[in-house]
């Protein structure tokens, strides 16, 4: 599911069981020493996931550890995103000089807890939201939405080192296409040259929403 949304230079790895028997680094082991074993089978996977993605680059495999928020510590010549949630765990990573920043993120394809739409979304996006749970019921839009939102946030925080908070990306699903398209409301600042649009892919298999964005640099979005 997840190749199907990314550009071929962007090795893209999924599985929906933990792989059993794999060893982490130890500075890996370290992040997880005291975890449960929920999160330390998260944390293994999503790794197992990245180690086969490096593989199929053809670079040597690597520790991945945790930074600021959860980031993924990548080698500085590669840029990536992993993503779990139950049932799924995936990791896509590609060489920075084909693919500036990607983001990806798996969510359950199920509604939104109570209140959640109201703290994620734009006016804008309520409207529109409603307007696809009303046409097109199949699919939990509202959800799918906040995914859309988190693989925007894990594209744009590599490429400027600033957060993004809910208000500042302006997301339109497009229902036919299985793709949608981002509308940067931040205000650049200091960052001249951040990008001001996005463009990415969704799927909908087994239970699982996932969403994906590859940034090009030199490729213009249209907002």
């Amino acid at each position: 599911m997840l190749a199907s949304l990314l550009p071929p230079q962007v090795a893209a790895v999924e599985v929906r069981s933990d792989p059993a028997g794999f060893a982490l680094y130890p500075e890996e082991e370290d992040c997880v020493r005291d975890a449960v074993p929920k999160r330390r089978a998260e944390f293994a996977a999503v790794r197992w996931c990245a180690r086969v993605a490096m593989a199929r680059l053809g670079l040597p495999p690597a520790p991945v550890v945790p930074g600021h928020r959860g980031a993924p510590g990548w080698p500085p010549s590669l840029a990536g995103s992993m993503t779990h949630c139950a049932g799924y765990r995936a990791a896509a990573l590609t060489r920075r000089s084909d693919v500036a920043s990607v983001g990806i993120d798996a969510e359950p394809d199920e509604p939104l807890p109570e209140g959640i739409l109201q703290v994620i979304a734009l006016e804008e996006e309520h409207r529109q939201v409603a307007g696809l749970l009303r046409t097109r019921p199949g699919t939990s839009w509202d959800r799918l939405l906040f995914s859309a939102k988190e693989s925007v946030f894990k594209t744009w925080y590599p490429l400027t080192g600033r957060e993004l908070g809910f208000e500042e990306a302006l997301v339109t699903l497009d229902p036919v296409e299985g793709s949608f398209r981002v509308r940067l409301l931040a205000d650049a600042g200091p960052l001249g040259d951040a990008p001001r649009a996005f463009a990415g892919r969704w799927a909908a298999e087994g239970g699982v929403l996932v969403t994906a964005i590859a940034h090009t640099a030199d490729v213009l979005v249209p907002a």
